[in-house]
């Protein structure tokens, strides 16, 4: 069993992240292009959408084939470093 930095995960492996942020016209199409630029071979129809009660909100789940932890916490980093997002689960 190997690991990857300490990490419990085994890589690669199928990897969800969750962003939430405020509903806006290219919301979903920023955060796929953040997504893509980190994960190439991610599929952008695979994502899933939804709007929070208020209307507000928009949460979308990208599930990535994660190479590695370095890749990880560069999506996570880029993902948090734009403004329109507020969470990354």
């Amino acid at each position: 069993m190997g690991s990857d930095n300490g990490t419990l995960l085994e890589f690669p492996c199928e990897f969800p992240i969750k962003i939430i942020g405020r509903r806006g016209d290219d919301f979903a199409q920023q955060v796929v292009a953040i997504v893509l630029a980190h994960a190439p071979d991610f599929r952008p129809e695979t994502v899933e959408m939804r709007v929070s009660g208020s209307g507000n909100y928009l949460a979308l789940t990208c599930t990535i084939q994660a190479q590695s932890r370095p890749q990880l916490d560069g999506l996570y980093r880029a993902l948090t470093a734009h403004p329109a997002v507020k969470v990354v689960l």
